[in-house]
């Protein structure tokens, strides 16, 4: 927490308590040490409560800063090779669960979960990268509360520049919850497995609460999101839901 008394001015932090329940904390991503500061900031703020971050295996593999991560008991991913040939060399094997089940399992278990969706680090001080639209899946599929956290510098408003390290903003919003929607979704579920048109629309309407995130994202980072709109389609599952649950055996 050092770095962040000296460097970081936190608002909203009144957020961190106002859902009562498991949350996903969702965060734009500029720089390396960010993903240290501002997850300590919050669980400093929530009285020590660990958030399991979703961050990539590798990291897990570093010496001290595997310890460190393995602190919070993250949720690792395995899409990507390392760098490193010594600890590609030990890569683990990947679970046989998908991200999306196991982030939705500790949300279920009452555990908070961390997610960057742009996926990597970026630089650009205006534009926020395309977001994944994994955490529309999470969110949807777990019912839990969406915590918006937009990390913002002081240089980049002054001199339009990301830092590595820097004065540093972090602006919490207030939760967004996604009830209605969650239901639709996971009564399409049953039945994915036989009808690719469900399973389309999951991804539709995943898509389409990714773009509400990263629009809040944006509105709290200081930069804009300038990718277009998915077709809103939501509307459309509310009618056909009730119909398709009369017809299923």
């Amino acid at each position: 927490m050092l770095p962040n008394f000296l460097l970081t001015r936190a608002y909203g932090l009144e957020n961190l308590s106002g859902s009562g329940s498991a949350c996903i904390y969702v965060f734009n991503h500029n720089n390396s040490l960010e993903v240290l500061m501002v997850p300590a900031l919050l669980m400093y703020h929530l009285g020590g409560s660990s958030i399991s971050f979703v961050i990539d295996w590798m990291y897990g593999k570093v010496p001290i800063l595997g310890s460190l991560m393995n602190l919070i008991d993250p949720v690792y991913v395995y899409h990507k090779r390392s760098t490193l040939s010594w600890i590609e060399a030990i890569r683990p094997a990947a679970p046989s669960a998908n991200t999306i089940e196991r982030c939705s399992e500790k949300l279920r278990s009452g555990r908070s979960i961390g997610i960057f969706p742009e996926g990597k680090r970026n630089r650009d001080p205006e534009i926020l990268v395309r977001g994944k639209s994994g955490v529309g899946h999470i969110a949807l599929q777990s019912g839990a509360p969406v915590i918006p956290v937009g990390i913002d510098f002081i240089s980049r408003i002054n001199r339009g520049k990301i830092p590595v390290l820097g004065r540093t903003i972090v602006r919490i919003g207030q939760p967004i919850m996604f009830w209605q929607q969650s239901e639709a979704y996971r009564a399409l579920m049953p039945s994915l497995s036989s009808c690719s048109r469900q399973h389309t629309e999951r991804n539709q309407m995943a898509a389409e609460i990714t773009h509400e995130i990263m629009l809040c994202l944006a509105e709290l980072s200081g930069k804009r999101y300038s990718e277009p709109s998915p077709p809103n389609r939501y509307n459309f599952f509310l009618k056909t839901i009730k119909k398709e649950q009369s017809c299923r055996v």
